[in-house]
């Protein structure tokens, strides 16, 4: 059985993992077997936004091309959040027309994320990554359509063990970002936490994995 992971920034090309390996439409590279990609909110440049949209959508044709993000929103940063919206919203557009998920940076900014998802009426999975906050987040999270990815934070916060373990077993996925730690070293630990084997938290995962993106994958891609 093989590991998923969400979100990562480096392929590791490992026999045994599937990864959706984040990239940028300025840094594209084609070698990559299943990727994201998406405008991060750190990393928005204006007078380059609509030729970076364009690249998106042109990649959200290929199907290769599994989700869309990372992008959304961080209240932490020095970009204007008018302007991060505006960005956010129109990746959140794209992913609704071609019918993909949308792999989410969220700082600061959960309940402004909400409040997106239901004005524009977006149907398609938001999968939340690199979540650190608590089980109340979590749960207004899953209560409004959201996924929840755990990695880094799971590794470094023992006070997340309680949040991961409330989290319902359709709804959460496990990644390690830019983290050195392996997706094993994170498969372990949540397997210790919910009191699974390894193999079950495989499978779990596995099925949440077939759920989300089933309808997105040909023959000749992944079947976990």
């Amino acid at each position: 059985m093989q590991y998923f992971n969400l979100h990562t920034h480096s392929y590791s090309n490992q026999s045994d993992v599937i990864e959706l390996v984040n990239q940028y439409p300025q840094e594209f590279n084609d070698e990559i077997p299943n990727y994201s990609i998406g405008i991060h909110p750190w990393f928005i440049v204006e007078d380059r936004i609509e030729s970076d949209l364009a690249i998106i959508e042109s990649k959200l044709k290929e199907k290769n091309c599994l989700a869309v993000g990372e992008c959304g929103l961080d209240k932490r940063i020095e970009i204007p959040v008018q302007l991060q919206q505006a960005v956010f919203e129109r990746q959140l557009l794209l992913a609704e027309q071609y019918q993909k998920p949308v792999v989410i940076h969220c700082v600061a900014a959960f309940q402004e994320l909400i409040a997106i998802k239901k004005r524009l009426k977006i149907s398609v999975p938001f999968l939340i990554h690199g979540f650190s906050k608590n089980e109340s987040v979590a749960k207004e999270l899953v209560a409004n359509g959201c996924c929840i990815s755990f990695g880094k934070y799971l590794l470094r916060m023992p006070q997340l063990e309680s949040v991961f373990c409330a989290m319902p077993n359709d709804r959460f996925f496990l990644e390690t970002d830019t983290d050195e730690q392996t997706i094993q070293e994170v498969y372990d630990l949540a397997a210790q936490y919910k009191g699974l084997s390894v193999a079950q938290m495989q499978e779990i995962v596995n099925t949440n994995f077939n759920t989300i993106f089933a309808t997105h994958l040909t023959n000749n891609q992944i079947n976990l």
